[in-house]
């Protein structure tokens, strides 16, 4: 059977001040769609996701404490299709906690991993590549699908693979992977760009369960021990009190470099590579939010807050609450991200937005 699971494990300090604690970037209703609505980015990844699947089989894999405000947002996940990880052990251990449920039941268990950060377009082309990825995996369970973004700048904040040869009968859209890099410094990520042979890891994939979980015991066998504790409690009553021993216990790393990097040198493994030509937007900052924004005339992007500006150039106003009267004017201001909320006001030049999260890590426990 078919499953998907959406990793919404991620902070969002960077967003910071309408992300925080209690409301983690996933969760802010801040996206307008096209119909009108307002939703979260982990509304929008499930959307995506039911389109995948057969039958009522996406699941959500996030902290334990978000359980009761993705219930309220998203009622058509009940308690069962939440993964509630008691605290944050890295995307490796979030990966194979959703494969030893998975596979519990269903030893045949075929899942994609999805993220809840992003923008994707156009959702048929989405679609299409993690369809061809479920197929892959469905004929052969020893491969290891990821996705494939061609890039269109030589980015550092992206992990990097390089094509090898194509999977033949998929007409060029699947490859074997040669090799993963890191986030690369920028001279490299240049050279890469200028290759040709390069592209984005989309960081999604998709795994036979019973794979992933065999890899994870020949190269994490300390936490492949403690997940499979794990799986022999599910669903019995001591589900919950072994998740809260086994999941403090775990080694915390990537995907990526847990089963991924370590995988490719494996002879009895095939990792493949599935293009996906999609814009891919990262929400993860304000300047990248400010993409989803139309500009005025003198290049100022809002979400609908109201604001007054005169000789004003290229800013970014966001509110939390865009029906209020609260009115923000900006007088001789260029390239500044002005965001406001109940709780508290941030002005930071755009340059200098990716020190947010520096902020954020020194302000008191009230505030983050």
């Amino acid at each position: 059977m078919r499953y998907a699971m959406i990793m919404a494990g991620g902070s969002g300090t960077r967003l910071w001040p309408m992300s925080r604690d209690g409301q983690p970037k996933q969760l802010i209703r801040f996206i307008k769609t096209d119909d009108g609505r307002t939703v979260s980015l982990l509304e929008v990844a499930a959307e995506r996701a039911a389109d995948l699947t057969r039958g009522n089989s996406v699941y959500i894999c996030t902290g334990e404490r978000y359980r009761g405000q993705i219930r309220e947002a998203m009622p058509s996940f009940d308690d069962g299709h939440i993964l509630g990880e008691p605290m944050p052990r890295d995307t490796v251990n979030a990966v194979a906690f959703a494969a030893a449920v998975f596979s519990k039941d269903d030893p045949d268990a075929v899942f994609s991993v999805l993220t809840a950060d992003q923008l994707i377009e156009p959702a048929d082309v989405f679609s299409k590549s993690i369809e061809l990825g479920y197929t892959l995996v469905e004929q052969d369970p020893t491969r290891l699908v990821t996705f494939a973004i061609k890039p269109d700048h030589p980015a550092t904040g992206y992990g990097y693979i390089e094509r090898s040869e194509f999977i033949k009968d998929t007409d060029s859209q699947a490859f074997r992977v040669a090799r993963f890099v890191e986030k690369p410094p920028l001279e490299k990520a240049e050279a890469y760009f200028q290759s040709g042979r390069f592209d984005w890891n989309a960081g999604m994939f998709v795994f036979h369960a019973r794979t992933l979980l065999d890899l994870y015991g020949r190269f994490m066998p300390k936490n492949h021990e403690l997940i499979m504790q794990l799986r022999d409690a599910w669903g019995t009553d001591k589900q919950l009190q072994v998740l809260d021993e086994v999941y403090p216990q775990l080694d915390k790393t990537s995907v990526d470099y847990g089963i991924m990097e370590p995988a490719n040198s494996e002879p009895d493994v095939t990792i493949v590579g599935v293009k996906m030509d999609i814009k891919w937007l990262d929400v993860g900052s304000w300047p990248a939010y400010a993409e989803t924004l139309t500009p005025d005339e003198h290049g100022n992007r809002t979400n609908g807050a109201p604001i007054a500006t005169f000789d004003a150039n290229n800013n970014i106003v966001v509110a939390e609450d865009t029906a209020s009267d609260h009115t923000i004017a900006l007088i001789g201001c260029e390239d500044l991200i002005v965001v406001q909320t109940e709780r508290a006001t941030l002005v930071v030049p755009k340059s200098r937005a990716q020190d947010i999260k520096k902020l954020h890590d020194q302000l008191p426990d009230g505030l983050k």
